[in-house]
């Protein structure tokens, strides 16, 4: 795991990257919203006019605004350019828990103390619709990314998944008054509401905290208090449980899908966050922090950005580093990708797998420093005990068969990073940080 940024501040509970800026809002317990350039590693502005908690914040997808939901029952929704409230919606009658702008529509979906879903119409500052089922706190509601479909999480020990179609049909017909369209579907003649259950899901055996649709794939991930995470599958019928993901020992706060990834994120009470491979169901990383209790998770829509808030603040984070390990050597570019060394010819565009390394290393190539003389590289691979990082010393084939690369034998040796100096000699940086030069 890659820390980009991180922030110190009051309790974060809510977060939100923005689509298309380097910002990241954080809602925070004392009433603060902060918003944050994490390129910069700057405080851009901050929002201070809510009474007590602010748990739910989101960006608008294409306007200036944000939305925020706090524990004064207040929905506030703003507009960063002009750095002000724009306007305030009342009627939840408790704390509110989450707050989502849909992606197309233009609705609010809000999710409270008060056992209710709400969606609101920003454009007209009305609420629409009253999603009422759950009994007791409504922890979490989201829209779903492309169909007409609202997924929650409640303390009542269930996941809940309506169909809102039935709300687009009535508010959004075009050229249509409201009484019109009501006079001809007869929406109120057998009291069929404009939100409906279609799912239930139940298997969690304490609250459930969150809950999220797979951003393409019919899935969705809920985190509860019973320490388990789960997958469910749903269609248009039903929906079952898949699997669960056990290892956290605290209450889980917060779930969701990788969105490029078969991965799945969460975080806990227990100070850690945890990565699940979705087709194992096992853990594949795990980061901790000694004192600070993790909150809420937020995934940026289209880079490979996440941010989790914990007592004590926020941290901006990568899974992994992006850019392999390289070299470049005239026209030629060497580069490392899923087990090869390749070469990518700048003249032609050629690219070739080289040769095959060796395995044997959890972690990937690192660094990589190219010997022209002798035809060799020198691979470094940086452990996540720096103590245990090694580099591997290969000579490059000189004929190679792209489509089945020699492996040929590299000889290995502990360091924490390695570089060519002269035609015949190489200066490794050992363990206790003296510089040694090996022919």
């Amino acid at each position: 795991m890659l820390t980009k940024f991180e922030t110190k501040s009051a309790r974060v509970k809510g977060l939100s990257f923005h689509p298309k800026r380097p910002w990241v809002l954080a809602s925070l317990h004392n009433g603060v919203i902060q918003l944050w350039d994490y390129r910069m590693c700057t405080l851009i502005d901050k929002f201070d006019e809510h009474d007590g908690p602010v748990r739910g914040i989101d960006f608008h997808k294409q306007q200036p605004l944000f939305v925020s939901g706090g524990d004064d029952y207040k929905i506030k929704v703003w507009n960063y350019k002009l750095r002000r409230c724009l306007f305030t919606l009342l009627g939840h009658l408790d704390y509110i828990r989450t707050t989502f702008f849909h992606h197309d529509y233009p609705w609010i979906l809000s999710a409270s103390d008060d056992q209710t879903i709400r969606i609101w119409n920003w454009q007209s500052r009305t609420c629409v619709c009253v999603l009422t089922g759950h009994n007791h706190y409504v922890m979490c509601a989201q829209f779903h990314p492309s169909e007409d479909l609202v997924v929650s999480a409640s303390l009542d020990q269930t996941v809940r998944v309506w169909d809102i179609s039935g709300l687009r049909k009535k508010n959004l017909s075009p050229g249509a008054v409201e009484t019109d369209v009501r006079g001809i579907s007869g929406v109120d003649l057998f009291g069929a509401s404009d939100a409906v259950v279609k799912h239930v899901l139940e298997g969690h055996d304490r609250g459930v905290n969150w809950a999220a649709f797979h951003p393409t794939m019919p899935l969705i991930v809920s985190g509860a208090d019973d320490r388990q995470v789960k997958i469910w599958r749903m269609n248009e019928s039903k929906a079952w449980e898949l699997d669960t993901c056990r290892g956290h020992y605290n209450n889980v706060s917060c779930a969701v899908f990788h969105p490029r990834q078969e991965l799945i994120l969460s975080n806990s009470e227990d100070k850690s966050i945890r990565v699940w491979d979705m087709s194992k169901r096992t853990g594949v990383q795990t980061f901790r922090r000694d004192h600070d209790r993790f909150w809420v998770l937020g995934a940026h829509p289209n880079l490979n950005l996440f941010a989790a808030g914990h007592d004590s603040g926020m941290i901006v984070f990568k899974l992994e580093r992006e850019r392999p390990a390289y070299a470049v050597h005239g026209n030629m570019l060497y580069y490392v990708k899923d087990r090869f060394l390749r070469q990518l010819d700048f003249n032609s565009s050629k690219d070739t797998a080289v040769m095959q390394l060796r395995s044997g290393s959890k972690f990937p190539v690192f660094s990589m420093s190219y010997n022209p003389a002798e035809n060799a590289v020198l691979l470094c691979t940086r452990a996540t005990n720096l103590e245990n990082s090694t580099y591997d010393l290969y000579s490059i084939p000189k004929e190679s068969d792209s489509q089945n690369p020699d492996a040929p034998e590299g000889k290995r040796s502990s360091g924490l990073t390695a570089v060519w100096v002269a035609r015949n000699r190489f200066a490794v940086l050992d363990r206790m940080h003296s510089l040694l030069i090996r022919t």
